[in-house]
Parts: C-alpha cells; sequence; structure tokens
C-alpha cells in the first residue's frame, strides 16, 4: 500500500466516526483507506454504488473507467446520474457526484475503453480492481493484466434477478472460473435488469474491496458468491484453478515470459 496520509482533520474524524469505532477497521484501517487506489472498470449499476460506497468509506483515490456517455435508459438502475446528466461522458458525471459526496476523496476519470493494449498501464498505479462490465474481452482484459501485475480483483457481474462477486488474487483467477466467453453471453440490455440488484451487488463489490484494503475479515479470495434476488437466498461456492488456464497456469506464465 502507499505511504501512510497526514492525521486526520476533525471533520474526518466526524465523519469515519462509524469505521474509527469498529475493532476491524479502527484509524489504522481507515489511513489505509485513505492512501489507497482502486480502479473501477464500468461506471455503471455495479460500478456507480460501488464507487459511491468507496467514496464514501473515504479511499483516497478512486479512478474510473468508461467510455459511454449517460443514457436515459440507465437511469432505472445506474443512481450515479440523474436526468441532468443525460448526454455527458459517464466519467465527467460520476466524478461530480462523488466529489459531492466526499471532497476528500479524488477521482481519476479515464474516458476510453479498457484493452488488452492499455489495461496494464491503467491497472499498474492502483493497489486493486473492481471489474463491474458486462463484456467478457473486457472482462479478460482486466483479469490477465490483474494476474500479471498481481493485483486483487473483485469482479461482480448480474442479469435479470441474479448477482455474483468473487475476489481473485493470483489463482485461481477469473479465466478459471470463464475459460472463454459463451457463445451466447446475455446483457441487460438483452435480457434486463432489476434496478436494486445492481445496488446489492455493486455494495458487495465495495464491501469486498474494504475488507481487503484494511484486512478485515475473509474476502471472497477464491470463491463466489451467488445472490438470487428473486428467492433472497445467497451461496458460496469454491472456485478451482485451471491447470491449463490461458492466463494463470505455468503454461500461460512461461508464453507470456517468452513473449517479453
Amino acid at each position: 500500500m502507499p505511504q501512510t496520509p497526514a492525521p486526520f482533520s476533525d471533520a474526518e474524524v466526524e465523519r469515519y466516526a462509524r469505521h474509527l469505532v469498529l475493532s476491524e477497521i479502527g484509524g489504522p484501517g481507515q489511513q489505509r483507506l485513505a492512501a489507497a487506489r482502486v480502479l473501477i472498470v464500468g461506471a455503471g449499476g455495479v460500478g456507480g454504488p460501488a464507487a459511491l460506497y468507496l467514496a464514501a468509506a473515504g479511499v483516497g483515490t478512486i479512478g474510473l473507467v468508461d467510455d459511454d456517455t449517460v443514457a436515459l435508459s440507465n437511469l432505472q438502475r445506474q443512481i450515479l446520474f440523474s436526468d441532468a446528466d443525460i448526454g455527458a461522458p459517464k466519467v465527467q458525471a460520476a466524478a461530480a457526484r462523488l466529489a459531492r459526496t466526499n471532497p476528500h476523496v479524488s477521482v481519476e476519470g479515464h474516458g476510453l475503453r479498457l484493452t488488452p493494449d492499455n489495461a496494464a498501464a491503467l491497472i499498474a498505479a492502483h493497489d486493486l480492481v473492481i471489474d463491474g462490465t458486462d463484456d467478457f474481452s473486457t472482462r479478460f482484459a482486466v483479469n490477465a493484466a490483474c494476474v500479471a501485475g498481481g493485483k486483487p480483483l473483485v469482479s461482480a457481474a448480474l442479469g435479470r434477478w441474479t448477482g455474483q462477486v468473487a475476489v481473485f488474487q493470483g489463482r485461481p483467477c477469473y479465466q478459471c472460473l470463464v475459460p472463454e466467453a459463451p457463445p451466447d453471453a446475455e446483457t441487460c440490455a438483452r435480457v434486463g435488469v432489476v434496478g436494486a440488484l445492481t445496488g446489492v451487488i455493486g455494495a458487495m463489490a465495495a464491501l469486498e474491496a474494504i475488507k481487503l484494503i484494511t484486512g478485515a475479515g475473509e474476502p471472497l479470495t477464491g470463491r463466489l458468491m451467488l445472490y438470487d434476488g428473486l428467492a433472497g437466498t445467497s451461496r458460496t461456492v469454491r472456485v478451482a484453478a485451471d491447470p491449463t488456464c490461458g492466463a494463470c497456469s505455468d503454461q500461460a506464465k512461461a508464453r507470456d515470459s517468452r513473449a517479453t
């Protein structure tokens, strides 16, 4: 983690009072949050609530990667935005909203699409990554860069009434769970999603990030939490490392080493 920042002001002590009295966070944990740099890929249904809760929690720097603009159809679930933001770049509107949520937090907007060519550079400057995107090519690029850079990845996805959250650090990785994009991959635009579900999954992703930063509790490392909003149930399963994984296996690492 980066160097510990200066002591908190009286206003910050009051702002974070409910964290400071938690034995699992306290002053040292809150300082780690203030020093942390978190990259959120996708400022939509998952990334928006995650960003709001990380800003409220006092994460020092939040990076946002998204090349989209705000549309009317986003407002059913993307709570970072309002009617006044329609047509504006998402990272620009999100940065303004997060600044109103917590002026002590720095927001760095990247109005572009994350690709295999720029993923490593974007991720390198951060301590961990939250992936809330809805396409597999971006997810694979995020995962590969996190594996190569040794960065923890909080991966979240959803559709219709169900969602999932997992944490990957080294092996297993996201590609062990999803070796390749399914031919009939569903998107929220195609199958729909209940708006409140994005808040549930986004908040879970933020919670896992806070646990990773502060060292509190047991993160979902190598585990996948599945939430069924219609049934009101959840379960957690372990993710097995794929010995032939194209991102984190010994063969993949040897291939990447030869390529460099």
